[in-house]
């Protein structure tokens, strides 16, 4: 009887332990819910500008322009003032750039000149090329030559010797450039070129 009354106790105790750790203990909580992660930036690249850029050059002053002659030059027909024509000959570059192309035009003047005259002296001339024409603008360049025809005088000597005074009408020879010939004029002036190139 006292054995069953104690199990009775034991089963009775085992349930008021269970209840109360029932009880006590602390409900599990729920797991909060879990962030949300931030949506990665996106680079979104810019549509490439169209640029114009300048590729800015220049030909300095003194550069080297040749020209040649468009017709010949002779002191017999020629007179101070005339006008003279000539051409680029030879392409006037900076780089792989072209400022001035052969075959331009330029033009000239006779600044000076005397004929040939008695005792075999020779005729003496002297021009200037004044400028080189662009199909923008004239270039101003610079140029003076001195020419003079070769003179007579052997021929001279030896006459007066057999004829005296008719040795006066032994002359010297014309000045004479030739039609071609080139010449070398300078710029007076630095010249700023411009070659436009897109960027694509």
């Amino acid at each position: 009887m006292k054995s069953k009354f104690f199990a009775a106790c034991g089963i009775a105790a085992c349930c008021l332990s269970t209840t109360a750790f029932t009880q006590t203990a602390p409900a599990p909580q729920a797991a909060a819910p879990a962030e949300a992660a931030p949506a990665a930036a996106t680079a979104v690249p810019a549509a490439p500008l169209q640029v114009q850029q300048q590729q800015t050059n220049m030909l300095p002053s003194n550069s080297d322009v040749w020209l040649s002659l468009d017709n010949e030059l002779n002191s017999k027909k020629a007179r101070v003032g005339d006008t003279i024509s000539f051409k680029v000959s030879r392409d006037v570059m900076v780089g792989q750039y072209v400022v001035i192309p052969r075959g331009t035009p330029a033009t000239g003047r006779v600044t000076y000149r005397t004929g040939k005259g008695a005792f075999g002296k020779s005729a003496k001339m002297e021009f200037d090329i004044d400028s080189v024409a662009l199909p923008s603008r004239a270039i101003p360049v610079s140029g003076h030559y001195r020419i003079e025809g070769n003179g007579n005088t052997g021929a001279t000597v030896a006459t007066a010797v057999a004829v005296g005074v008719f040795s006066a009408f032994v002359t010297g020879h014309s000045a004479v450039a030739a039609q071609g010939s080139e010449w070398k004029a300078a710029t007076k002036e630095p010249i700023v070129i411009a070659a436009a190139s897109g960027a694509n």
